[in-house]
């Protein structure tokens, strides 16, 4: 009888074939997936932490920048911010809301974050066009027709209103239109005055809604009429005193046909 043969001998050598692995590509796909979600749940746990746990991204310092007439120990104290509280958490709209309420001088705030400890308050007061005197006192009056302050002493080169209504036309323009039109229509003819002409403007009158008058500096004035065609009545007013730089008495109630006289 003949032997083994040689792969016989090297097969009981090595013992019996072993079963070869069979691959699952899904669970080894699903094995990654776990693995990504759990790394992206602490990522974002993480991220969490830092903006609302940790102590690196806390409010530490409000700064206000662009007053006038506002210091910025005003602007920030009114701010009222909540110092050490997480910078994300920071309602900047709330604090918007409470400056506008505290400081009607301010009229328009920019608030923002300036991470990582800080918060940014950019102002913007208003500027009065317009005073009017009451009680010794005077209401400072923006070119929107805002009364947003009351001052001791009348800030310089700032007209006063002044209401001197005409029994006929006056008293027709108070009943039909009203006390408040009539001040915007004043705060609109205030706004529109160029630069120069506006710091020699002493007072701005209304006798009536079409007849509006300023007086300037050096007892010259200005028969504005009603507060309609402002910007063109503002440069045909400029053109008028530079032709006539004698003229005390100047009308530009009709743009198109402006008029001035020495007396």
């Amino acid at each position: 009888m003949a032997g083994p043969t040689t792969a016989e001998r090297q097969q009981k050598k090595s013992g019996p074939p072993r079963p070869q692995r069979v691959r699952r590509p899904g669970l080894a796909r699903a094995r990654k997936l776990i693995v990504l979600l759990v790394l992206l749940v602490l990522v974002v746990a993480g991220g969490v932490w830092v903006l609302y746990g940790s102590p690196w991204l806390r409010l530490e310092r409000v700064r206000a920048s662009g007053t006038g007439v506002l210091t910025p120990q005003q602007v920030t104290d009114a701010a009222d911010a909540p110092v050490d509280a997480p910078l994300i958490s920071v309602d900047t709209d709330a604090i918007e809301a409470r400056l506008r309420s505290k400081l009607p001088r301010i009229d328009s705030v920019d608030v923002t974050r300036s991470w990582p400890h800080g918060i940014s308050l950019e102002v913007t007061e208003r500027k009065p066009v317009l005073l009017i005197e009451k009680g010794g006192k005077f209401i400072e009056v923006d070119a929107k027709g805002v009364r947003f302050a009351t001052v001791e002493r009348a800030p310089k080169g700032i007209p006063l209103l002044e209401l001197a209504l005409d029994r006929e036309s006056g008293a027709a323009s108070l009943r039909r239109f009203g006390t408040d039109r009539l001040l915007r229509e004043a705060v609109g003819v205030a706004g529109d005055l160029p630069r120069a002409v506006a710091r020699e403007t002493r007072n701005v009158k209304v006798r009536s809604y079409d007849s509006i008058s300023l007086e300037l500096s050096g007892g010259r004035t200005v028969e504005w009429g009603s507060g309609e065609k402002g910007r063109t009545k503002a440069s045909t007013l400029v053109a008028l005193m530079k032709a006539t730089p004698k003229a005390r008495n100047f009308d530009v109630s009709v743009p198109t046909a402006p008029a001035s006289s020495a007396s």
